[in-house]
């Protein structure tokens, strides 16, 4: 892939997944009331970011009413307020809230996409939809040119970029990485966080709690500043 413009090209006209094609199409005419008025971008749902950034956030797949609406990866639900918030509490975002694909949001050093690009039904993409979007995920992976940190939203995300890792860098036999919140470890050449998924499921229970999350951008900014994670 030659560059972000044509792989967002490719994304967003793909078809490999009748069943969440569908399922997306359908939300677009069964609107919230509280979007009745709104176009739905109904459409698998790109990357956003820095094309040059060190840190990728990796999360599951679009929010049926948010992404899937707004047509921007974490922007329209409660999962993206806590993702934007923290991003510019910690230098990471130009503006505290994404609001749509059209607004003048920028991130800085920072790329975020999800595994899935179409939003699944209860959120739950089966193993073969993972499958048809994970040449997405790696060619994001050599465009980003092998970013040096990685921070994975949710088992799934994590599951998939310890996959894309080990096929990159031909490691045979998986270590001992474990999803657990907080860890961060090192695969190959490229350091990876983990955290749980920012949903209201995981936020309203306090399963993840604001002080959690801070806690894992307060590590991504400083483990950027070491110089070992610099690109050249």
């Amino acid at each position: 892939m030659k560059s972000f413009s044509s792989l967002n090209q490719q994304i967003t006209g793909c078809t490999r997944c009748p069943r969440l094609r569908t399922h997306c199409a359908t939300i677009t005419q069964v609107k919230r009331a509280a979007y009745k008025t709104e176009v739905y971008w109904g459409k698998p749902v790109p990357g956003f970011g820095s094309p040059k950034a060190r840190l990728w956030i990796v999360g599951l797949a679009p929010g049926a009413h948010g992404a899937n609406r707004t047509g921007r990866v974490f922007t329209g639900d409660s999962s993206g307020d806590w993702l934007y918030s923290a991003l510019y509490r910690f230098g990471f975002s130009s503006a505290p809230n994404s609001l749509n694909s059209n607004d003048e949001l920028r991130l800085l050093d920072t790329y975020i996409s999800c595994v899935c690009r179409c939003a699944p039904p209860d959120n739950k993409p089966t193993l073969k939809e993972i499958a048809n979007c994970s040449s997405y995920l790696a060619a994001e992976w050599e465009l980003l040119k092998s970013p040096p940190l990685i921070l994975t939203l949710g088992q799934i995300a994590f599951q998939e970029i310890i996959k894309l890792l080990m096929a990159n860098y031909q490691i045979k036999r998986q270590s001992d990485w474990k999803f657990r919140h907080g860890a961060l470890y090192k695969v190959g050449e490229t350091r990876v966080m983990v955290s749980y998924h920012p949903s209201q499921q995981n936020t309203a229970t306090k399963r993840l709690t604001l002080s959690m999350w801070n806690a894992i951008f307060k590590r991504a900014s400083r483990e950027l500043k070491d110089h070992s994670l610099r690109k050249d």
